[in-house]
């Protein structure tokens, strides 16, 4: 069984700078110049996962870009294996001349707050077709579309969004994230759980947090 990792861990381990944790995986983003050359380069990942025999999801898009995200899903997060899968791929995209871009690292979530959780949940399974993630989360199997996730409310708040996105960033654009929203007409509602997440909310009291690994190990 591989060792497992805490998120800052995985984060201050020197050689991994390409690497950023959003959400208990470890994802990369690298522009390889062409497309040709990125899919060259995801088969190279691919060859590299196969004698590890450690498989990340991979992802090539137009016109240059290479996507790979690492987690050992039998641990539910990270471990060895991905320290040293996620090293090797740096190897890999510097050898292939492929330019990093760490700071995209971003997943998405949408939580929503429910009374009765068992009694929505389904709901939303169904209407997803995704698949259990605890006892109160959804999953794409795939892992294509954002999770869902579910908040236990208190009492009933009809004047206030029962939905809420989480958008979880590379640690370091935080804050810079944070700003930018405020600027584009946000306001900040919290910052009590900082860093690990900021409330923010539109004009019309629409809610999103910005979240980082920081401060949940």
């Amino acid at each position: 069984m591989a060792e497992r990792l805490s998120s800052s861990d995985f984060s201050s381990r020197g050689g991994l700078e390409d690497w950023r944790v959003v959400l208990n995986r470890a994802d990369a983003h690298f522009r390889a110049g062409s497309f040709e050359a990125a899919t060259a380069l995801a088969a190279q990942i691919a060859a590299a996962a196969e004698a590890a025999e450690h498989h990340p999801d991979l992802d090539v898009r137009y016109p240059d870009r290479v996507h790979v995200a690492l987690a050992t899903h039998a641990e539910g997060g990270l471990t060895e294996l991905d320290a040293e899968l996620a090293a090797t791929i740096s190897t890999l995209a510097a050898e292939a001349g492929a330019t990093s871009e760490p700071l995209r690292a971003q997943l998405t979530e949408i939580a929503i707050d429910a009374l009765d959780i068992p009694a929505v949940l389904p709901f939303w399974r169904a209407a997803l077709g995704y698949v259990d993630d605890g006892p109160a989360a959804l999953r794409d199997p795939l892992r294509i579309g954002p999770p869902v996730w579910f908040q236990q409310m208190d009492e009933p708040r009809p004047q206030r969004n029962r939905i809420h996105i989480d958008v979880t960033v590379a640690h370091d654009v935080a804050e810079e994230r944070v700003a930018a929203t405020i600027t584009a007409g946000g306001k900040l509602v919290s910052e009590k759980a900082a860093r690990a997440f900021w409330v923010l909310a539109d004009a019309e009291g629409n809610e999103a947090c910005i979240c980082t690994w920081q401060d949940r190990d």
